[in-house]
């Protein structure tokens, strides 16, 4: 498998695993606040796992100013990511880190 690599803007590191990867954004980034709901959490992963699984793809594309392509590329991203993903294993290190979801 190639390595996964942080999309976050201006980041760019290279991981080995999806969760090496999702722990990097939970505890290397700062949290990002939802526009819909104003829910605070981590950035990348769990940004776009809560804007999904919260809210509706109508209340997203209002408010980020998406387009149908961006709510494709980000459910691609879930996608890709659940398929391989151990999500256990990512909340464990990020509390081992000291970091909450």
């Amino acid at each position: 498998m190639s390595p996964w690599e942080c999309a976050i803007e201006g980041c760019g590191n290279q991981f080995e695993s999806v969760e090496s990867a999702a722990v990097h954004q939970a505890t290397d980034h700062t949290h990002h606040e939802c526009q819909v709901c104003g829910t605070v959490m981590p950035d990348g992963y769990f940004a776009i796992k809560h804007a999904f699984e919260e809210h509706t793809r109508a209340e997203y594309v209002r408010a980020y100013g998406a387009n149908a392509a961006d709510v494709r590329r980000r459910e691609k991203v879930l996608d890709d990511i659940e398929s391989e993903v151990d999500l256990n294993e990512v909340l464990a290190r990020i509390e081992q880190a000291g970091h909450a979801v």
